[in-house]
């Protein structure tokens, strides 16, 4: 017989895993639903044009995509915003602005497995769409920072405006540029510097770039005034940053943020925690226009994505305990016990045996699989109207009915 492992680069979560997974998931949902944001669910795959488009060719290399049987190119989702987007040109481009949304699912990259970094793994992101005020962007900045908080995971968030950024290299092409907000996105200094020097950038430009982004902490929009002189750009950045002091959320300004996406607009952020190693990005987003490449009105929107699987690393919550009941019975008194244990689970976690044992041998069995009660069942409990209630951990027996044995346990 040949074995058949799981693919590469996914992983099987077993049942306490998924219980902690579970957990964390629903206080996410919690806050944001709190929040006022709903809840939207996209395709697992989607058409490729959807992505391409998005991110550009290069993507494909990138991604899982198929052929499906009507010779269409198609696409395991590698992100959900794209997504999430095409949803809100289909579905919501009359509502009343602003449409606040949020997703929890899975994703697919083909790219090398490595530690904490999968070919399947779990976003849970938000979009506010629809407003191009500071406002929405404090909102989705402090909502990521609650939903953080609210799990115990305490991050350093990094605040940047790429728009400031662009200010300085608008002469170039939209292709130079987009080059350059990459490496400026990967902290690849040496390779921006070549590349600046490849394409023949003023040397002006250069080093007010190289300036710029080198900027980090509380004065950093008064050294970058320095650099590019007052820009308009700079009202809306200063304004979310009023706001976000207002609301005692802690934060560090650093220019140097680039995102490496050429749909983002202005203000983008990243929070890291020092947690994890190398890959210590937990939640990154910022401000950006989309719905015009998807046959949209060219619409302002803010979001982020929070990465699930590394906030698992983190966290390794404490599910309070439910306690659990196994019915034990006898050959004579089966069927009844079933009867009973169906009306016992509308109330209770129980569990009975299934695999015909000896009673002596169903008592085993609910101490390994960490049974909290047992109830017995006998044809004398029966008549009687009441079931023997056995505490496995103090090991006392007492003899109480069905709702009695309910009331106990929960």
């Amino acid at each position: 017989m040949v074995r058949i492992d799981r693919p590469r680069g996914t992983r099987d979560f077993l049942p306490d895993e998924m219980g902690e997974r579970r957990s964390i998931e629903s206080v996410f949902r919690g806050v944001v639903e709190r929040w006022g944001y709903g809840e939207v669910k996209t395709p697992t795959f989607e058409n490729l044009d959807l992505f391409t488009i998005k991110s550009g060719e290069g993507i494909s290399d990138e991604i899982y995509t198929f052929m499906d049987k009507g010779e269409r190119q198609m696409a395991l989702r590698p992100e959900l915003t794209a997504p999430v987007m095409r949803l809100y040109v289909e579905s919501f481009q009359v509502s009343a602005k602003p449409c606040k949304l949020f997703y929890f699912d899975n994703c697919f990259r083909y790219e090398r497995p490595q530690k904490g970094r999968f070919r399947e793994f779990w976003q849970f992101g938000v979009e506010l769409i629809g407003s191009s005020q500071p406002e929405a962007d404090a909102e989705v900045i402090t909502l990521a920072v609650e939903m953080l908080s609210s799990v115990g995971v305490k991050g350093e968030l990094h605040i940047g405006d790429l728009s400031i950024i662009r200010s300085i290299i608008e002469e170039l092409s939209p292709a130079q540029q987009s080059r350059i907000m990459r490496l400026v996105d990967k902290k690849d200094d040496a390779g921006l510097e070549y590349y600046l020097g490849e394409i023949n950038a003023p040397s002006a430009l250069c080093e007010k770039l190289f300036s710029l982004i080198s900027l980090s902490g509380r004065d950093t929009l008064k050294e970058a005034l320095k650099i590019t002189g007052d820009l308009p750009e700079f009202d809306r950045f200063r304004r979310t940053l009023e706001l976000l002091d207002a609301l005692d959320v802690e934060y560090t300004v650093d220019l140097g943020i680039a995102r490496g996406l050429d749909y983002y607009t202005g203000m983008v952020f990243e929070i890291y925690s020092n947690q994890l190693g190398a890959q210590n990005q937990i939640c990154g987003g910022g401000s950006y226009k989309l719905t015009h490449l998807f046959g949209g009105k060219e619409t302002p929107s803010t979001g982020f994505g929070i990465g699930f699987d590394r906030v698992m690393e983190i966290c390794k919550p404490r599910r309070p305990k439910t306690p659990s009941l196994y019915l034990a019975s006898f050959d004579d008194t089966r069927t009844d016990a079933m009867k009973i244990a169906k009306k016992l689970r509308k109330h209770i976690k129980v569990d009975m045996d299934v695999m015909n044992r000896r009673f002596k041998d169903q008592l085993k069995h609910a101490n390994s699989v960490g049974s909290d009660f047992v109830l017995i069942l006998g044809k004398n409990e029966l008549e009687s109207g009441k079931i023997a209630f056995k505490n496995m951990e103090s090991g006392e027996q007492e003899l109480l009915t069905i709702d009695e044995a309910i009331e106990r346990v929960q």
